[in-house]
């Protein structure tokens, strides 16, 4: 046995003790959870992420780093990497384009833009003050998806300067992912890039809000023992992730005359006169949903309704408690802003909510992004596809749906977490194979293929950078004593 197997026996073999470890915290912490918690007690264990997020951030500046993932023998390999050899691949590449994704990271790196206008319930913050969440964003990309990413934050509100600079930026990257822009902007953006751009743009507060809420509505409408086309929804907030919700719940087969969509100023129905030119996604859901003609507004919204989506305003308190108890029976409500939903879970389990969904990964059904993107670039990527649609991303809703529907669907458990790894490669070729079926994809290979290519890139992601901590080149962090 070879340096280099003892090595990797010695690391798998720490990493099983770490998981193992992981494990029985995680185990656990379940049983201490168990006991009736206090609502001070609630609402401090919901603060505690943000506060640890103030000293961690800082301890490690910054989150996410790059390194170098081809061998250095000796400094003679630079000739090899760099000039003269480089010079090869490069005339390579302008002979046949197409060549940039096996010489380059090309193949495997998406870019994570924003302008910092609209970021997670805390709205125009800035292009700085952005990049912790791009950051993030980076982070779960290459730990759930083993998709590299960089994270690009615009110093301009412009929406022709963001198409622009994307448009320059894309030759590097195998994709686009658009981030925390103002509504109703993010639309034109987005339909301009993917009309124009080579490699696929999307914007995951529309496409990939969709797609896990789209998800977990499958699966709670099962549990419920409710009709998924038959039932009434309701959806509070009218931006880029609630629009697209709608767009795709109805793709979907949710029929639109049991969809009410709910703003700031009311219902949207055909008597709005304010929806112009600028609100033309809102007007067209107007004309085509809400076929009980409800006006009013949140409290007329939410009746009858048998599921609840919000994607508005951080609470607590946007959505009184009290209105779900004119909600059908058995009700379902998904309260996703960030960082505070709008309703806390025990607020809305007093008043006979059924089943409970954040965005948050401190509390069970987190219906959260997190579950989409990274698998569904991992797919995107591997089949080179030249765009994501509509159908990729209901292929990927109905798969993490499966997932946790053979795992066994309880009211905290109607969507797959983040530790599911199994789950992400499912997910990467489910929508590979609907890029294939749609001839939106340059590459073509076999559902096992695919499968097993994902799992392979994204269980290296994973075993990386638990080596990384176990050996030191990660600082464990070690919280304070009180």
């Amino acid at each position: 046995m070879g340096i280099g197997e003892k090595f990797k026996n010695i690391v798998d073999k720490t990493v099983d003790k770490v998981d193992s470890g992981i494990d029985k915290i995680c185990d656990d912490g379940k049983k201490k959870d168990e006991k009736e918690l206090t609502v001070e007690e609630r609402l401090e264990l919901a603060k505690k992420p943000g506060k640890d997020a103030m000293i961690m951030h800082k301890y490690y500046g910054g989150k996410i780093e790059t390194v170098p993932k081809a061998c250095i023998r000796s400094f003679d390999d630079f000739s090899i990497w760099y000039s003269p050899g480089v010079a090869e691949p490069c005339k390579d590449i302008a002979k046949n384009p197409d060549m940039v994704y096996e010489h380059t990271w090309k193949w495997n790196t998406v870019a994570v833009v924003s302008d910092g206008t609209r970021v997670l319930g805390l709205g125009d913050i800035g292009p700085e003050a952005a990049m912790p969440v791009m950051e993030g964003k980076s982070m779960l990309f290459k730990y759930l998806g083993g998709v590299d990413c960089v994270p690009i934050c615009l110093d301009t509100k412009d929406p022709d300067k963001i198409i622009e600079t994307v448009r320059l930026l894309a030759p590097s990257f195998g994709g686009i992912n658009l981030e925390d822009i103002s509504n109703p902007k993010c639309f034109d953006i987005l339909d301009e890039l993917r009309a124009d751009c080579k490699i696929p743009v999307w914007h995951d507060d529309q496409q990939g809000t969709a797609t896990v809420e789209v998800a977990g509505a499958i699966n709670a409408m099962k549990l419920v023992g409710k009709s998924f086309q038959d039932a009434n929804v309701t959806i509070v907030g009218a931006g880029a992730a609630s629009l697209a919700i709608a767009r795709l719940l109805l793709a979907t087969g949710f029929k639109p005359e049991h969809l009410c969509m709910c703003d700031s100023k009311g219902i949207l129905n055909q008597s709005r006169d304010d929806l112009d030119a600028a609100h033309r996604l809102k007007k067209e859901i107007a004309d085509k949903t809400n076929g009980a003609g409800k006006s009013g507004g949140l409290k007329e919204a939410m009746e009858g309704a048998d599921l609840l989506i919000a994607a508005s305003k951080p609470g607590p308190g946007t959505i009184p408690p009290e209105y779900i108890d004119k909600m059908a029976d058995d009700p379902v409500v998904f309260a996703t802003a960030n960082p505070v939903p709008e309703i806390w879970p025990w607020e809305a389990k007093e008043h006979g909510c059924k089943v409970f969904a954040t965005g948050r990964s401190d509390f069970p059904n987190q219906v959260n992004n997190s579950m989409g993107f990274p698998a569904i670039f991992r797919g995107v990527l591997d089949v080179r596809a030249k765009t994501i649609t509509d159908e990729m991303c209901i292929a990927a809703a109905t798969e993490l749906a499966r997932c946790a529907e053979e795992k066994g669907l309880t009211e905290e458990y109607i969507i797959p977490s983040m530790s599911e790894e199994e789950v992400f490669p499912r997910e990467a070729a489910a929508v590979a194979m609907k890029a294939i079926e749609q001839g939106v994809a340059r590459i073509k290979t076999s559902y096992k293929e695919e499968h097993d290519r994902a799992a392979e890139i994204i269980g290296r992601s994973r075993k990386l950078t638990k080596h990384m901590m176990d050996f030191g080149y990660i600082k464990r962090y070690v919280e304070p004593k009180a």
